[in-house]
């Protein structure tokens, strides 16, 4: 039989990939190239995700690799906006498109029955490469060649099926704006992949958030089917399994930490990938406290003790104050409470540098 990895086990390999055991001294780019994208739906989630992970990070560090087109926000795993490196948008971006198109075959059947929608890609695709447009200007501009048919549906098919991305100054710190697209080949300079190389995103998947079962891998990715990916690769990963008998596989020289390695307190944004890429995540936050983070459209902002999420937070700001709130959802002893407050405070000092600093920790 597979050697057993208990959750605590699973829970310590997960955090030392992720780079939340230790921060790594990295650049922005070689962060998100390492957890294989970052989810980005709040705009200003990142910055907080790699503040949290990187020895040196300034919010001015993955501003100018917006700015600069070294990373982009684009639709990818989940059908969700992610930060990835230009470089990595060509291949994610073709590997999960089976993803964007069910959307549009299920959330927008209706909507988008009898449309021509390879025609709709091409019309949209030439607007966004005249002028970034919003999702509302897109969609207005189609319906102008389609009347009668639903402007949210038709801007959605360009961008399910035309890589998009959001174009600064959207999510630059400081500044922000309305979500504008681009074309993703036009903003870059160069295409999506003409094919997906399955086998290597799943083996970054492992690197990022193993050992994992096949399970696991399809709802990071958002996809169905990837028992066949993980056995042309099986040769070459470790087998272990989980205290209910589920396999999970990983990469066999990847760090997995014992039970009993430290786990610093961390501060996670909203949707951080770390609460969103396994079946079972129990291995970071018990159901009950999944339930209480969930929300409508995601996910709350949460905090880690000794490896677990303990609770969530929220950032109040003006022009010269911040307020940090913060709620633990268990008891905290007095050391917990004092790590919780000084890595707080760290935050209210990375987020509003100057400002008149209060924290309010309620249990």
């Amino acid at each position: 039989m597979p050697p057993v990895l208990k959750r605590r086990e699973l829970g310590r390999a997960l955090l030392a990939r992720q780079m939340l055991l230790e921060r790594a001294d990295a650049t922005p780019e070689e962060a998100i190239t390492r957890l294989a994208g970052m989810q980005a739906q709040a705009p200003y989630a990142p910055y907080f995700g790699l503040w949290t992970r990187l020895q040196r990070f300034g919010a001015d560090d993955l501003a100018d690799a917006l700015t600069g087109r070294r990373l982009v926000r684009i639709a990818l795993m989940r059908s969700t906006v992610h930060l990835v490196t230009a470089a990595d948008y060509r291949s994610l971006r073709t590997w999960v498109q089976p993803a964007l198109d069910r959307e549009l075959d299920t959330a927008f059947k209706k909507a988008l029955a009898g449309l021509d929608r390879a025609a709709v890609a091409k019309a949209g695709r030439v607007l966004l490469d005249e002028r970034h447009l919003t999702p509302k200007e897109l969609g207005q501009a189609l319906n102008e060649r389609w009347p009668g048919r639903e402007p949210r549906a038709l801007a959605t098919v360009v961008r399910n099926l035309v890589p998009l991305v959001q174009v600064p100054p959207r999510a630059v710190w400081g500044v922000g704006g309305a979500a504008r697209y681009a074309t993703a080949a036009t903003w870059t300079g160069t295409p999506p992949a003409p094919a997906p190389d399955p086998e290597r995103i799943v083996l970054r998947y492992l690197a990022a958030f193993g050992p994992a079962s096949v399970k696991d891998v399809q709802t990071w990715a958002g996809l169905t089917r990837l028992h066949a990916v993980l056995e042309r690769l099986r040769p070459r990963l470790a087998v272990f399994r989980d205290e209910h008998g589920v396999e999970l596989l990983d990469l066999p020289d990847a760090p997995r930490p014992g039970a009993d390695a430290p786990a610093p307190v961390r501060f996670l944004p909203e949707y951080d990938n770390l609460l969103a890429s396994h079946t079972d995540r129990t291995r970071v936050i018990s159901n009950d406290a999944r339930r209480r983070v969930t929300t409508r459209n995601g996910m709350r902002a949460t905090f880690l003790v000794d490896g677990q999420v303990r609770g969530a937070w929220k950032l109040h700001t003006d022009r010269t104050s911040a307020t940090l709130e913060i709620g633990s959802f268990l008891p905290l002893s007095a050391a917990e409470r004092a790590e919780v407050e000084a890595e707080g405070a760290r935050l209210l000092e990375f987020a509003a540098p100057g400002a008149a600093h209060d924290l309010r920790l309620t249990t």
